[in-house]
């Protein structure tokens, strides 16, 4: 009962005078937080430091150094590592060094050329068949051959080896199906590696030659595209190994070749091996094979002269006209510019002397042959042409790449030039510049309206067209008359797939372009042709495209939903997760791009019905990223709604988003704080003086948050929101209401269970109810007592809950929350207390210091401190001494702060928990020197001279 009794009597005032900061006048000179430092730059040469020299590149103050340099001496360990790496001495290039340099090599082309293993993925997704394939699988065994034996005879032996595979070591696998076959062909792949690495060169030759012959086969011609994919893989692995054996050899010394070496540079033998794989190539009999293995190798011809890739190149462009099926013939030319791309750039004319050819022999996709061929097959001319497209995109784009207009120019009118050229216009559009097709559009339009319908449908082209104008723009007298002439196309289509294709690509450029009277009537059409039978089911990826597009360009949403066909357009999602996906993006959108606040009926109307649709779409399955996710969308939905002064109808919108989203807790959660936030900005418009409508608002606002707050399931949700909302209640004078969220807190305490959820891991709830009631501690300071309910009812109520909930055997929580209750009623014994709400008597008010009330308050003391002694005592056993020791230094510590220490017993008392805390060597000495020092250096202000007598009565004991 002594320790309130003589509680320190606390003048906040001066407390707060003598704590505060001392301000020292600073002279800054040139120096600036914000200044660059210098900047020290070190060469140095092998690892000697004595050559490194310093400059500093930086306006700053001299006197200002790089900490690290300094450290350094001036040198930087990475210049020193560059420095000992000497040319001459150099090691053989790793495979990572090796790789870089290919990559180096390969990336001539630049980062804006779009790769070939870009275009890999969807080739393989979009060309495929049910049909059954079959492959010839080679024996591939070794003929056993005599030492000894003469160079012409082990020449011929290996000429025989590769006639081997052609004259009847294969056999013929049939009745495949595609993912057998794709099997298959990375089965070869792997055995080309492992002949590789086990040194069977000509094996992994025969099984190259093999896969190449694959080439020439089009019995399942609708999966040649995917086929050629495979097959070049291979090649191009085989190319490769070839060129890193023929490097390797070059290593003389263990000095490596540099990346642009030259064919002087390159030893003898590596010279001999390169053309060794020359010549037994030049003696594959079959044309295809040939060509693709030779092509396969064509980096090799570096090693051999200066000018062998440019020789070969036109070589190998003419070899192709041999080709006799132009299928065959049109991927053998896509394959030779993909390499020339990627060994010579530069060597333009051949790529381009390559796509003349094709189109000199372009006629024979309409000869009788081919006609034939497709007959049966069963397959139609304009599924035919399409699998023309990914081998004429690919070298029209290698021969676009950085082209002048006036070449692109010239193509352009020698495809004019031929007959049913729609499918050269269709790669001519996907492969040149945006900007040079935008430039031209109407040009353009003009040879698609030209084009025969029968073999490459003309929606496809004005897909193209608009999937170019969707990146660059046209000329502005142009636009109207584009759209005119594209939709006049696209709403003919009668298949509802083409046309949704087709609209999807130019509702960006109707969006970028015109106003919402063209991109209403859009929509408007896209709900007519997909309405019928219900299209709309088959083509939700398109739809949810153009929903995306047309929130990307018109983002402001009262535009937006002035937009008539705007959401009967959302209505054709009745696929529920695919609605909810639209609904998000609009939110996103919204979220995104919404500056201001808005009370727009129509978008609010609106988006409670977007909001609405997302939260309906939560059940039992739905996972807990989800619910987030929504809430979080819902929830800036709401944060930007504001009616201004209406308070009474921002009330009412949030009652009814209550009841729209009581699903979602985290939801319910921010219309709690958002009425509270509207309760206190009616409070500021007030000045805190309330009216007695004002009055019975804020009251409203109360019990808002009052029957919301029983319906969340977090627990610590429930009893922060009370506590927030009880100081919300009570800084607008509604006592009362303000006690009742209190109480509810109070009662809910004994429910706190002992683990709970944290981030999906379960976690003791011990150190949430401790940090909560510490802040609860710090509200009851200033709520005044109930004339009806005695002296400090609620704190004696927590109390009360406190002392009877079940706490963990190895917790001192509940000693600590006493400690701190010592700190509360400490503060209220003061004269005044050191905060108050405005316009709220508090109990200093209230009582006055009244004997009788303080009188109380020590009767709590007493009970207080007699459980924490108790709880000390009871920590005697040698397994919990080190508790013991931190809790005593914690209350000696409450004492210092808080206690009267002029009282004999209360010293006493202070002088016996230091002891206790280092009686058994668990003290930690840092700390205890630290308080000694603090108290010495108190007793050195006005009126703490007792503290110099405490000092000296409190030792500092060593560990042992």
């Amino acid at each position: 009962c002594y320790f309130l009794r003589h509680a320190r009597s606390r003048n906040y005032v001066s407390e707060a005078e003598v704590c505060k900061l001392e301000s020292v006048p600073l002279d800054f000179g040139d120096y600036h937080p914000l200044k660059p430092i210098t900047v020290t730059e070190s060469k140095t040469k092998k690892m000697s430091r004595k050559g490194s020299t310093s400059s500093t590149s930086s306006s700053s103050s001299s006197s200002m150094m790089d900490p690290l340099s300094s450290v350094l001496d001036g040198t930087d360990p990475l210049s020193l590592f560059a420095a000992a790496a000497d040319p001459v001495t150099a090691a053989p290039p790793t495979d990572g060094a090796r790789r870089k340099r290919d990559k180096d090599e390969s990336s001539a082309v630049g980062s804006d050329f779009e790769p070939w293993s870009s275009k890999r993925g969807e080739i393989l997704a979009r060309y495929t068949t049910t049909e059954k394939l079959s492959i010839v699988s080679g024996g591939f065994h070794r003929k056993a051959t005599t030492t000894g034996s003469a160079v012409s005879e082990k020449v011929r032996t290996r000429l025989e080896e590769l006639d081997d595979l052609e004259e009847g070591s294969q056999k013929e696998l049939l009745n495949l199906t595609q993912q057998d076959y794709m099997n298959r062909i990375e089965e070869l792949n792997q055995s080309l590696k492992d002949a590789w690495s086990s040194d069977q060169k000509v094996k992994a030759l025969k099984i190259v030659i093999q896969c190449s012959k694959l080439l020439s086969d089009t019995t399942v011609i609708q999966f040649y595209p995917s086929k050629f994919v495979l097959i070049t893989d291979i090649l191009d692995t085989f190319g490769k190994l070839v060129y890193e054996r023929i490097l390797s050899m070059c290593v003389d010394n263990r000095v490596s070749l540099p990346d642009n070496f030259s064919p002087e540079s390159v030893n003898d033998t590596a010279k001999e091996t390169c053309l060794n794989w020359f010549f037994k190539i030049a003696s594959i009999r079959e044309l295809i094979p040939r060509f693709y293995v030779e092509a396969a190798i064509l980096k090799c011809n570096k090693f051999l002269s200066k000018t062998g890739i440019s020789e070969c190149l036109p070589r190998l462009t003419s070899m192709i006209r041999g080709i006799g099926d132009p299928l065959v013939a049109v991927y053998a030319r896509a394959y030779l510019c993909r390499v020339g791309m990627e060994v010579a750039p530069q060597l333009k004319e051949s790529l381009n002397k390559n796509f003349f050819d094709f189109l000199l022999t372009f006629k024979q996709i309409h000869g009788d042959t081919v006609q034939n061929q497709l007959v049966v097959q069963c397959v139609e001319i304009p599924l035919y042409l399409t699998l023309y497209s990914p081998a004429i995109d690919w070298i029209l784009q290698c021969i676009a790449y950085h082209a002048p207009d006036v070449l692109l120019t010239e193509m352009m009118e020698r495809c004019k030039k031929l007959g049913n050229n729609a499918l050269l216009l269709n790669s001519v559009m996907s492969a040149f510049r945006a900007e040079f097709i935008a430039a031209r559009s109407m040009d353009f339009i003009g040879m698609i309206k030209e084009c025969d319908e029968s073999g490459f449908p003309k929606h496809l082209l004005f897909r193209s067209l608009g999937l170019n104008l969707a990146l660059a723009d046209p000329p502005e007298n142009d636009r109207l008359q584009i759209l005119n002439e594209a939709w006049k196309v696209i709403t003919k289509l009668k298949n509802p797939q083409d046309y949704i294709n087709c609209a999807e690509v130019w509702v960006e450029y109707t969006c970028r372009h015109f106003t919402k009277r063209e991109v209403n009537t859009v929509l408007a059409d896209v709900i007519k042709h997909m309405t019928p039978d219900r299209a709309f089911e088959d083509a939700y990826p398109q739809l949810q495209s153009i929903i995306q597009k047309v929130i990307t360009y018109i983002y402001d949403f009262a535009l937006l939903f002035s937009v008539e066909k705007f959401l009967p357009f959302l209505d054709m999602f009745q696929k529920e997760s695919v609605r909810v996906e639209v609904c998000k993006c609009i939110m996103e959108s919204f979220i995104k791009h919404q500056q201001e606040s808005t009370k727009d009926p129509v978008i609010l109307n609106a988006l409670l019905h977007v909001c609405k649709t997302m939260h309906d779409s939560v059940n039992a399955l739905t996972l807990e990223d989800e619910k987030r996710t929504l809430a979080a969308l819902i929830n800036g939905f709401i944060k930007m709604v504001s009616f201004g002064r209406d308070f009474e109808q921002q009330l009412s919108f949030y009652v009814e988003a209550r009841s729209m989203f009581c699903n979602l807790e985290p939801v319910l959660v921010q219309l709690i704080h958002s009425v509270n936030q509207l309760a206190m900005e009616t409070r500021r418009v007030m000045k805190g003086n309330h009216s007695r409508k004002t009055a019975a608002f804020v009251r409203a606002c109360v019990a808002f948050c009052f029957i919301t707050i029983p319906s969340l399931s977090s627990i610590f949700t429930r009893l922060n929101l009370y506590l927030h909302s009880g100081q919300v209640a009570l800084a607008n004078q509604c006592l009362s209401q303000a006690d009742a969220f209190f109480k509810a807190a109070v009662s809910l305490v004994p429910e706190v269970p002992k683990m709970i959820s944290v981030d999906g891991k379960m976690r003791p709830s011990d150190a949430f109810l401790l940090e909560f009631l510490c802040n609860f501690f710090s509200t009851l300071l200033v709520v005044p007592d109930h004339p009806e309910q005695g002296v400090l009812f609620l704190v004696r109520g927590l109390l009360n809950v406190i002392q009877d909930y079940t706490w963990e055997d190895n917790s001192d929580d509940k000693v600590r929350i006493y400690t701190n209750v010592l700190h509360l009623l400490s503060a209220m014994t003061q004269e005044a207390y050191i905060y108050h709400v405005d316009k709220v008597d508090s109990n200093d008010a209230l009582y006055g210091g009244d004997s009788k009330f303080l009188a109380e308050i020590n009767k709590l003391s007493e009970t207080v401190v007699s459980q924490i002694l108790d709880h000390l005592k009871t920590l005697g056993k040698e397994e919990t001494l080190k508790r013991q020791s931190q809790l005593a230094l914690y209350f000696f510590n409450t004492i210092l702060a808080h206690g009267d220490l002029r009282n004999n017993r209360l010293n006493q008392l202070s002088v016996n928990l230091w002891n206790l805390a280092q009686k058994h060597g668990f003290a930690d000495t840092k700390t205890m020197v630290k308080t000694l020092e603090y108290i010495k250096r108190r007793s050195k202000q006005p009126e703490m001279g007792h503290f110099t007598d405490l000092a000296l009565r409190l030792p500092l004991q060593s560990r042992t």
